[in-house]
């Protein structure tokens, strides 16, 4: 009895693990757990930046004439000063974005070429003959902006208009313009960005209108040795207004 009751436990196990191990071979196989996904970080003009640029400016007028002040008074007249001259220097700035709008300051200082040695034509009060010379301005051959600007930008491309305050070494002012930059897809020098751009400004210098007799510089008439002081007539406006377009390139540090 005892031996029937084992050899029939021993069948059912058996039985047992054989449908056990025939629902095993039914069930579908586990499949490996699917790659994380890693997207690229969305680009943002968020950020620092500074930089460099390069361009040339060009006054608003090329004629202008003044007074000569002492022995021989007259005026002289700059048939050359619209040409224009080299500028360049380099900027530093703060971006944020905030959804398209982007909205930042930049502060930059320039170099400029002004010609500060002009070929000019001398017209003596009462004689009319023309006398060639040289006249050596005061115009700084440096300036500086400091400007707020507000942009809309389509990912990698950013349209903004930007506007502030102008110095020199004797004189402030404002200034205006607007530009386009383009995010290039490097990451020179450790920086998060580079971008490019394009920019043009209007500068206009501000003197006192009412400080007459104002020496602006000297003229040598040819033949001489002696220079003439230079002087802006009475009632005369003294802005200087030239305007800038350069190209800026920029490393961009910190946000992506």
């Amino acid at each position: 009895m005892r031996k029937c009751v084992l050899s029939l436990l021993a069948g059912v196990a058996s039985v047992t693990l054989a449908a056990a191990a025939a629902s095993a071979a039914d069930l579908p196989s586990q499949a490996p757990p699917p790659a994380p996904i890693i997207s690229a970080p969305i680009f943002t003009w968020t950020g620092f930046y500074a930089g460099v640029n390069a361009g040339w400016g060009w006054r608003d007028s090329d004629r202008e004439a003044v007074v000569i002040g002492g022995a021989v008074p007259g005026t002289l007249f700059f048939p050359d000063n619209g040409d224009g001259g080299f500028t360049g220097g380099g900027q530093i700035g703060y971006n944020y974005q905030i959804g398209s709008f982007v909205i930042g300051l930049e502060t930059d200082i320039q170099w400029a070429d002004t010609d500060s040695d002009e070929n000019v034509a001398f017209i003596p009060a009462g004689a009319g003959t023309f006398v060639p010379g040289t006249f050596d301005n005061d115009l700084s051959d440096w300036f500086g902006t400091v400007r707020a600007r507000a942009g809309v930008a389509f990912d990698r491309v950013l349209i903004y208009a930007t506007g502030g305050l102008a110095y020199s070494d004797d004189t402030t002012g404002w200034v205006a313009g607007g530009g386009v930059e383009w995010a290039l897809p490097v990451n020179w020098f450790g920086s998060s960005a580079v971008t490019f751009g394009l920019e043009g400004l209007w500068l206009s210098f501000d003197e006192d209108d009412e400080d007459f007799d104002r020496v602006v510089g000297t003229f040598t008439p040819a033949g001489t040795t002696t220079p003439f002081e230079v002087v802006s007539p009475v009632g005369r406006s003294d802005e200087n207004d030239f305007f800038v377009a350069r190209a800026k390139l920029n490393f961009k540090f910190g946000t992506y």
